[in-house]
C-alpha cells in the first residue's frame, strides 16, 4: 500500500468571502430606517447626535490604535465599521435633548476600554454599545433621564391619562402595575406621540432592518422573537395573566432595538443553537421581572449581565462533535 500524505492546517477549515466588514455594513443598512425616522421625528438635533456618536466611536478606535503603534494606512486597511454599529447604537438609546458631550464620553468608553483594551473586534466580553449606554446612563444620570421628548406628529388614536415612555426613563403605570398602557398599540408600534430615544421609537422602521438582516443571512432569527415572545407572556403572568398587556409590554421601551441589533451579537452571544435559546428566555424573564418590579426600562442591563453569563451557557452546552455517535449500552467502545 502506497504511503499516504496527510497535510495538517489550523482553522479555520471552511472560508467564506464574507468579511466582518460586509457584515457590519449590512448592520449600518439595517439600522438606516429607524435613524431615518428619528431624524424625521426629532428633527435637526438627532442628525447631530447620530453624526457626533459615530464619529466620535470611529475617533476613539483610531487613537487607541495610533497611541499603540499602529500606522495610520494600516489603520485605514484594517477598519472593519463596528465602531460605525457602536456609535450608531449609543446614539439611537439615547434622547434627542441629551447633551452632546455625552456620546462623546460614551463612546470612549465602549470603544477603548469596552473593545479595545480586550482586543479589538470579536474580543470584547460585552456588547460595547450595551455597555457604553449603561455607563453614560449611570455617570450622565440626570440629564441622560431629561432627553427624552415625545416627536412633534402627535398620538394618531389618543389614549387615557396614562403616558408609557420609553428608553430608560419611567415606565411606571405601564409596567410596574397591571395597567394596560394608554396608547394605542398603533401608536406604540409608530411611536407616534410616544417620549423616547432616537432610534428605538418607531418599531416598524426596526422590524424592517430586523427582516432585512434575516434576509441577508446576517442574524437568526431565533434569539430576537424567542426574547421578544418571553418577555410579553412573562409580563402577561406577572400581571395578573392579563394578556392585554402583551402587545403594549414588546412595543414599549427599548426591547425591539436590543433583541434585534444587541443581543444577537455574534461576540456576546453563545455559540451553539441551544445556547441561544436558553440565553433568549432567559433574557425575556430578567427584562419582564425587572420592569414590573422597578418600572423601569432594562433591556441594556438584562443584555449586560446575559453577556456575562454566556461564557458559563458555552461551557456546559457543547455542541456535538462532527460525526459523533452515541455508542449503544453493552456494546464495545
Amino acid at each position: 500500500m502506497a504511503d499516504r500524505i496527510f497535510a495538517y492546517s489550523s482553522s479555520p477549515h471552511v472560508k467564506n468571502p464574507r468579511t466582518t466588514k460586509h457584515i457590519m455594513i449590512d448592520v449600518c443598512i439595517a439600522l438606516a430606517p429607524a435613524c431615518i425616522m428619528g431624524i424625521v421625528y426629532f428633527g435637526y438635533m438627532a442628525a447631530l447626535l447620530l453624526v457626533v456618536s459615530v464619529l466620535s466611536a470611529v475617533a476613539s478606535e483610531f487613537i487607541y490604535l495610533l497611541i499603540t503603534g499602529k500606522k495610520f494606512k494600516q489603520i485605514i486597511q484594517g477598519f472593519d465599521y463596528t465602531s460605525c454599529v457602536t456609535g450608531l447604537l449609543f446614539a439611537m438609546s439615547i434622547g434627542v435633548q441629551t447633551p452632546i458631550y455625552v456620546p462623546i464620553i460614551g463612546n470612549a468608553f465602549a470603544i477603548i476600554v469596552v473593545k479595545m483594551i480586550f482586543g479589538g473586534t470579536g474580543k470584547n466580553l460585552v456588547n460595547p454599545a450595551v455597555t457604553g449606554r449603561i455607563f453614560a446612563f449611570i455617570s450622565f444620570t440626570s440629564v441622560m433621564a431629561s432627553g427624552w421628548v415625545a416627536p412633534s406628529i402627535g398620538a394618531i388614536l389618543g389614549g387615557s391619562s396614562i403616558n408609557p415612555l420609553t428608553g430608560a426613563t419611567v415606565l411606571t403605570d405601564g409596567f410596574a402595575t397591571p395597567t394596560v398602557a394608554s396608547l394605542s398599540n398603533l401608536d406604540l408600534l409608530l411611536g407616534t406621540g410616544l417620549a423616547g430615544c432616537i432610534g428605538e421609537t418607531c418599531k416598524i422602521a426596526l422590524l424592517i432592518g430586523g427582516v432585512y438582516l434575516v434576509v441577508r443571512k446576517v442574524i437568526s432569527p431565533t434569539v430576537p422573537l424567542i426574547y421578544i415572545a418571553v418577555t410579553g407572556l412573562f409580563t402577561v403572568c406577572l400581571c395578573g395573566f392579563d394578556f392585554a398587556e402583551f402587545l403594549p409590554s414588546i412595543l414599549s421601551g427599548g426591547l425591539i432595538l436590543g433583541a434585534v441589533f444587541m443581543a444577537t451579537d455574534y461576540t456576546t452571544s453563545p455559540n451553539t443553537f441551544v445556547g441561544n435559546i436558553v440565553y433568549a428566555v432567559m433574557l425575556g424573564l430578567i427584562t419582564a421581572g425587572l420592569r414590573v418590579s422597578s418600572g423601569k426600562e432594562v433591556v441594556s442591563f438584562a443584555i449586560l449581565i446575559m453577556n456575562l453569563i454566556v461564557p458559563l451557557i458555552d461551557k456546559f452546552i457543547i455542541p456535538r462533535p462532527f460525526g459523533y455517535k452515541k455508542a449503544k449500552k453493552g456494546g464495545a467502545n
